[in-house]
């Protein structure tokens, strides 16, 4: 009886393995297992996770910034940082003339047709005054009015208190995405445009150390400069500065073909008053990369807006390029060279991501916070290894919702397309399950293809 038992249990065991077999291969069919998407990694550090943990300044960089901030004594400093992370924030982009005149033209014309409604006699020159003057008046009241930024060493205090920590975590977020996928490049050149304090230096210098023999940063604002190399130098005028060759400009490098293997721009292109500025802006810093361009701005419309247009810009008229005509092609955070889907969305929102941090020990500001942050990379290579391979991965556009037995991601496609996917161990398999459930927003996640069927099933399950 008990020899009878042990065999009817092996073989049930064995019925077990050929359905879950079957099983494993009907999902098979869809899910391309013959790819090893996970490369041997541990789910929670599979390759597509690129977000990074609550993160500080590095230690030297902080000391320097609270020595300068204390020696400054500037007065009100909790306020003014206050006031002017709020106006960063709300920075919009300056109004193009063009797009003033034509609603210079459309006031006028309803004004006019207003006018010519009500019955009687009129001077019309009188009333061509009347009008125009509303117009103007109109104009002055509705349209943002774009006014650039000049920091004086004080104005540069305040900026270092309210965003060195934010617009540090950001340019580390951003650069992490090009280590991870990228293991292999290890750059010798920097190039940042619109430099400020320097972060885009600290944050390379984290992630590549002393591969980067030469750091260029060029900062039209003289203040600016001198303030980030004493943060370089730990505010001792004669020590010697924590990175080494960093060189500090207030121009960009003048011949077309001297290359950078990193070219940055973060938080600069809002800094530019005209669409016709950023396009020249963004094209000469492509004629000076050669492997990686990264750009950064506020996680907000315009933000995303801006880098939007650097996207189509260099993607647009990349026969006006010279001396290095590869191609550029999109690396981060978009899967597709498509136009964004989210902008074509109603109601069109930005594509964000967020990365939390410790802040300056200011008073005020000892809590972790949240930098939310829109950041492009564009790249001279062709396609990652993973892409080589045959995997489509898809970007995590929000916060990952878990549930029991089933994970709610919300994807932008590799077909330029946005998507709610259900994902369920049954229909995807253990692993792409337990992916899912260890990702987050701005993740990368293997794209799967299935059919109309397979989708109302994972999103029975869902709901059951």
């Amino acid at each position: 009886m008990a020899a009878r038992g042990y065999s009817a249990c092996i073989f049930c065991r064995n019925v077990f393995a050929v359905k879950s077999t079957c099983r494993g291969l009907s999902t098979a069919a869809n899910t391309h297992p013959q790819v090893d998407f996970l490369k041997g990694e541990a789910h929670r550090k599979h390759p597509g996770v690129t977000n990074m943990k609550t993160m500080c300044l590095p230690e030297e960089l902080q000391t320097a910034a609270r020595a300068i901030i204390h020696r400054a004594e500037v007065p009100r400093l909790t306020d003014r940082t206050r006031s002017l992370t709020n106006f960063l924030w709300s920075r919009k982009r300056a109004v193009e003339d063009t797009d003033l005149r034509k609603k210079a033209v459309s006031l006028e014309k309803e004004m006019w047709k207003r006018a010519m409604e009500k019955a009687g006699d009129v001077d019309e020159q009188l009333l061509e005054d009347r009008i125009r003057k509303k117009v103007f008046s109109e104009l002055r009241r509705t349209t943002y009015h774009w006014t650039p930024l000049k920091y004086d060493e004080e104005l540069g205090v305040v900026y270092m208190a309210a965003r060195l920590a934010g617009g540090y975590v950001a340019v580390r977020r951003a650069l992490n995405e090009i280590k991870k996928r990228d293991p292999s490049f290890a750059p010798h050149s920097l190039l940042d445009f619109g430099s400020g304090l320097a972060t885009v230096a600290w944050a390379s210098h984290s992630c590549w150390g002393d591969t980067l023999r030469e750091m260029v940063c060029v900062d039209r604002s003289g203040p600016m400069n001198v303030l980030a190399e004493r943060l370089l130098k730990g505010d001792e005028e004669r020590a010697e500065p924590h990175i080494k060759q960093v060189y500090f400009r207030q121009f960009l490098p003048v011949s077309p073909k001297v290359q950078f293997d990193l070219v940055s721009a973060a938080f600069t292109l809002s800094e530019l008053p005209s669409v016709t500025e950023r396009q020249e802006a963004v094209l000469t810093l492509w004629r000076k990369t050669n492997s990686y361009l990264v750009l950064v701005e506020n996680g907000t419309k315009e933000g995303h807006q801006m880098l939007m247009e650097a996207r189509d810009t260099l993607l647009k008229y990349q026969d006006r390029i010279l001396h290095d005509t590869r191609p550029a092609t999109v690396f981060a955070p978009c899967p597709h060279d498509l136009t964004c889907p989210k902008l074509v969305a109603e109601p069109a929102t930005p594509c964000n991501f967020l990365q939390t941090y410790q802040p300056l020990p200011l008073p005020g500001k000892n809590v972790q916070q949240t930098e939310k942050f829109s950041y492009l990379i564009l790249t001279r290579g062709g396609a990652t290894e993973a892409e080589a391979e045959g995997v489509n991965w898809a970007r995590l556009i929000a916060p990952v919702q878990r549930r029991t037995r089933h994970v709610h991601c919300r994807l932008c496609t590799p077909d330029g397309q946005l998507q709610h996917l259900v994902v369920t161990a049954r229909k995807h398999s253990r692993d792409m399950y337990r992916c899912a459930r260890s990702s987050d927003w701005g993740d990368q996640l293997p794209i799967l293809q299935r059919g109309e069927e397979e989708e109302e099933d994972i999103q029975s399950d869902s709901e059951s």
